[in-house]
């Protein structure tokens, strides 16, 4: 059981680095201006990394072995990168954990609830995106279609792609 703590955790580095590519795609300043407008704060980067991240989990997630692997490690990954953005927000090391807490339920609430919505209809995903991305303020039309558009290409692309630590999304 104690060698376990010293056992590399597999897919780490690829993992890391698909963080640091979903991390990169949500910074993209388009995300901010028009059409899209999600908020330029905080909570609204956070709304962006969950879409961007929520879409390569899902793809990861549904693939044939080692996808769902890869996938558990890239949650991994961006819960440590939230983590680390409240610590530099000045959060102290007892209330770190309350917001992760928060930030893991939001981040599955928001997950279970784009897929429910992409299911049903455009409407009802972008009123989804709407409600979380954009804090109920704002159209969020140019987010269902980003979503439809960035779904694809995921899908679309190889297992090995990912692997590589590379995340092929689409321009927003």
């Amino acid at each position: 059981m104690i060698l376990g703590l010293f056992r590399k955790k597999p897919f780490r580095d690829e993992a890391a680095a698909l963080a640091g590519a979903v991390t990169a795609q949500s910074r993209l300043p388009a995300f901010f201006l028009a059409p899209y407008g999600a908020p330029d704060t905080f909570e609204g980067r956070f709304e962006v990394m969950v879409l961007n991240g929520g879409l390569a989990l899902r793809r990861l997630a549904a693939a044939e072995a080692p996808g769902p692997e890869l996938a558990q490690a890239l949650s991994d990954a961006l819960f440590s990168l939230f983590d680390d953005a409240l610590r530099e927000k000045g959060i102290s090391d007892t209330g770190v954990p309350k917001r992760m807490k928060k930030l893991a339920g939001a981040f599955s609430g928001r997950g279970i609830a784009y897929t429910s919505a992409a299911q049903e209809s455009e409407a009802a995903l972008a009123a989804a995106l709407a409600r979380n991305v954009l804090a109920g303020q704002g159209d969020a039309t140019a987010f269902a279609e980003y979503f439809r558009r960035a779904e694809a290409q995921l899908a679309g692309a190889p297992l090995e792609t990912f692997l590589r630590g590379e995340a092929p999304f689409p321009a927003p």
